[in-house]
């Protein structure tokens, strides 16, 4: 069963990340997938890292991949670890915080990734784009 976003749901989320990011003054890049990660939507505020253009997709990608925020990814994936290495195996998954799932009554629909500040900061943008998904 298949709960992708639409395009509208995938504006408020981005639009709900711009204005938390505004909030904070801290400018970032936000992109937003669906259930295949494939991009929905993306902004980038003026003055955030053009680094972050790549991860923030990513963290979104790496989310729906294996339907975890990508902050509960970073312990798993340590030295010694039982995941240790997972994101040099797996087409460049991002293994720390700024990326959320978004699901529909348990369903996975999607992603938000957020990435240009500090890690905090990528994880309080991204909280706010993700709770303005009313899926």
């Amino acid at each position: 069963m298949s709960a992708s976003l639409t395009h509208a749901q995938a504006r408020r989320i981005l639009d709900a990340g711009i204005a938390k990011a505004e909030e904070i003054g801290q400018p970032m890049n936000i992109a937003v997938v669906d259930d295949g990660g494939h991009l929905v939507a993306f902004g980038r505020m003026d003055g955030a890292i053009k680094a972050s253009i790549d991860i923030a997709t990513r963290k979104a990608v790496t989310s729906v991949m294996m339907n975890s925020p990508t902050a509960a990814l970073t312990d798993a994936v340590q030295p010694g670890a039982e995941l240790y290495g997972l994101e040099q195996l797996s087409g460049g998954l991002v293994v720390f915080g700024g990326g959320i799932p978004l699901h529909v009554d348990g369903t996975l629909a999607g992603a938000v990734g957020v990435s240009a500040g500090s890690v905090d900061q990528d994880v309080a943008v991204a909280t706010a784009a993700a709770q303005a998904f009313d899926g």
